[in-house]
């Protein structure tokens, strides 16, 4: 007979990868649709490091539900492989699957409480599922509640309790058996942007304290930019731009990407803008990428100096993110036509500068 203790111990894992938390190898999932196959997620290929706070973002149908519930075996993959703490999770069935399951919490958008059960009895839910002991249940559901800021709660039903103090609840559920991986699908969609900072805070402890590796989906750039390490796009079930916040934030790639950003930070003129600017700048306007440079050089002053130009920052915005600086400016250049030529020559090699039509 299998003891609390033992169901309470991280399982052993055979040849894992001691870096990777969640791999997907060329994973695909068609669904049989009334008007034919629907295509979810296509080829797609990740891989998320222990300790990540990883994101994924997509607009809706871009496939990122379908591929959080690959991860505990909630959707089994059509084709292709997605390695959890280096098991094979579509290859796992019965004991198996329900053991590793117990190693990925999940969050949900709409909280999924027990109505009937007070607060201490949903987080000891999974607890008692798993087969603990009264005591082991009692410290550890007293422990979680601590960390959540929620201790004056355990007596509370769910009814009583507002937005984010249920979405703290599920958190300490999610927590309780001493998850590897934490998913969140959607967790803060049902909150108030204050709200939602608190929780979004809260899961920057859960990672720090307990060293456990987050995969966040989502809709909301925001979140991804205040929270989140690394992020992934999604469009049309494929993974289209991946990487480090910053390079994606700074830098997106892909027209997808670059709308997403574009709803958080308002760096680049619109048609309207740029229309607008025209009426009062008649001058050669520049779009320059700020990024973070080691140099203190003065590039816009000296550059205007020895090509006898006028610079006018007529548009733009810098930002921080991980401590980190990226923006957009754009310039009006003021002088001969070839003297701003030459200085649109002399900035391309410092920084990305390229015409507004």
């Amino acid at each position: 007979m299998t003891s609390s203790s033992d169901i309470l111990t991280p399982p052993r894992v055979e040849n894992a990868d001691a870096t990777q938390a969640i791999r997907f190898e060329q994973v695909s999932k068609t669904f049989a649709g009334r008007d034919g196959a629907v295509h979810a997620l296509m080829d797609v290929n990740l891989s998320i490091e222990k300790g990540d706070i990883f994101g994924v973002v997509g607009y809706s149908g871009a496939g990122k539900s379908t591929l959080l519930r690959t991860i505990n075996g909630l959707e089994l993959p059509t084709s292709g492989k997605i390695i959890v703490n280096g098991q094979d999770i579509a290859a796992l069935g019965g004991k198996e699957l329900s053991r590793i399951r117990q190693r990925i919490g999940m969050i949900f958008q709409q909280f999924n409480l027990l109505l009937s059960r007070n607060v201490f009895h949903n987080v000891a839910y999974p607890l008692r599922l798993a087969g603990a002991s009264k005591a082991e249940t009692k410290q550890r559901v007293t422990e979680l509640l601590e960390f959540v800021g929620l201790a004056d709660k355990a007596k509370s039903y769910p009814e009583q309790l507002s937005g984010g103090q249920k979405q703290r609840v599920g958190i300490a559920r999610a927590l309780a058996n001493h998850p590897q991986v934490l998913i969140c699908d959607e967790a803060t969609s049902a909150l108030d942007p204050q709200t939602t900072g608190e929780v979004l805070a809260l899961l920057q402890r859960v990672n720090q304290k307990y060293g456990i590796t987050i995969l966040l989906i989502t809709h909301e750039m925001d979140v991804i930019r205040k929270i989140c390490n690394k992020v992934a796009v999604m469009e049309n079930g494929r993974v289209v731009e991946h990487g480090s916040v910053y390079s994606v934030f700074s830098d997106p790639q892909q027209g997808v990407s670059q709308r997403f950003v574009s709803s958080v930070l308002d760096h680049h003129p619109g048609d309207e803008a740029i229309e607008h600017i025209r009426k009062v700048h008649r001058g050669q306007l520049v779009q320059l990428e700020v990024h973070d440079r080691e140099s203190s050089d003065p590039f816009l002053s000296r550059i205007a100096r020895t090509r006898n130009v006028d610079f006018n920052i007529v548009y733009g915005g810098i930002n921080e993110l991980q401590s980190r600086l990226f923006g957009s400016l754009t310039v009006e250049l003021l002088g001969s036509r070839q003297d701003i030529d030459l200085a649109l020559h002399d900035l391309q090699q410092i920084t990305t500068a390229r015409k507004v039509a």
